[in-house]
């Protein structure tokens, strides 16, 4: 690697407000505030919106897209000449 061209990482707190949920993790992000972790010691936290433990996906309550109606309403509104041609 060369040298002096990778920015510096350090320790951060990522909070997730929707969540609740914290994560301490290396960053090269800056903050202006900080928190008291778990172990005592005091780190630049970043407050997100979303992250893995509010995420629809990861959490597993992404709802379910009712493609069979999306069907019929393509179907009435271009009728049928645009499957014709299969």
């Amino acid at each position: 690697m060369k040298p002096r061209i990778h920015p510096i990482s350090h320790q951060v707190v990522f909070r997730d407000r929707a969540a609740g949920v914290a994560f301490l993790t290396r960053s090269t992000a800056d903050a202006d505030q900080c928190v008291e972790w778990e172990d005592g010691n005091s780190y630049p936290v970043i407050d997100v919106e979303t992250s893995s433990a509010s995420h629809p996906f990861y959490t597993g309550t992404n709802r379910v897209v009712d493609t069979a109606g999306r069907i019929e309403q393509f179907r009435r509104r271009y009728g049928t000449a645009a499957t014709a041609g299969q």
